[in-house]
């Protein structure tokens, strides 16, 4: 016989196993996406502090490479082979400035490769003696230094280059009544136009380099009072 109770207390019972299985299981997804979305912030921490050190390490070096100290003054000329183009007919050079120093010291230095005037200051007309049998297509570019100074053996000189500050050409004096005795050319730098600092004196024949000089440019007034030995130990630094 059918009995009614029974059945809606067994129906009864059904119902709240059923209820409470789904509800473990909505607890156990909601745990589940929790931990998931955790793992995920971690992770996305990871990468920001990464990123983070990245860039800080990016700067760093960006940094480090603007304060790089120039190379030290060795008053030499640095020579550049060429394989279509032999610099050695390039035997030295004498440097001359019209404001710093004298015929007796760095104004008096002989025709070299090693020892040759390096210093000077912003406005001081500065002449060349070259000693070469070439006549002409010498130039002297000036050049905000460089460290990479293996970018001369390739580059195309021109007024647009990076850190071109002036140029001079270099031609045989014939004309001159002792050519021995007078300037191939002359320059001076403007400072309405450059700024005192380092600067590569870039020599050229035919427009590619054949050697480089590294120099010094100071203000107006700096190198003033000045004693021969000083100006020398300068050169030297």
């Amino acid at each position: 016989m059918f009995n009614r109770k029974r059945f809606i207390c067994f129906l009864l019972a059904a119902l709240m196993i059923i209820s409470l299985a789904a509800c473990g299981k909505g607890n156990d997804t909601t745990k589940s996406s929790g931990s998931e979305q955790a793992s995920g912030q971690e992770q996305k921490t990871d990468a920001d502090t990464s990123k983070t050190d990245d860039k800080d390490k990016t700067e760093g070096e960006t940094s480090g490479s603007k304060t790089a100290e120039p190379a030290r003054l060795t008053g030499k000329l640095s020579l550049i082979e060429l394989d279509d183009r032999d610099p050695s007919f390039l035997r030295g050079v004498r440097i001359v400035g019209n404001s710093v120093g004298t015929s007796e010291d760095i104004n008096g230095k002989a025709s070299s490769l090693t020892d040759v005037r390096c210093i000077f200051i912003m406005n001081e007309w500065i002449d060349f003696y070259p000693d070469t049998d070439a006549e002409y297509y010498l130039r002297v570019w000036v050049i905000k230094h460089r460290d990479d100074q293996e970018y001369y053996n390739t580059c195309k000189f021109s007024d647009l280059m990076p850190g071109f500050a002036s140029y001079c050409d270099l031609h045989y004096p014939s004309d001159a009544e002792d050519p021995s005795d007078y300037t191939w050319g002359s320059f001076y730098l403007n400072p309405d136009s450059a700024e005192a600092g380092y600067y590569d004196f870039v020599f050229t024949y035919e427009g590619k380099a054949i050697a480089v000089l590294q120099t010094r440019f100071y203000n107006e007034g700096e190198l003033e009072g000045k004693t021969g030995a000083e100006l020398e130990a300068l050169m030297h630094e």
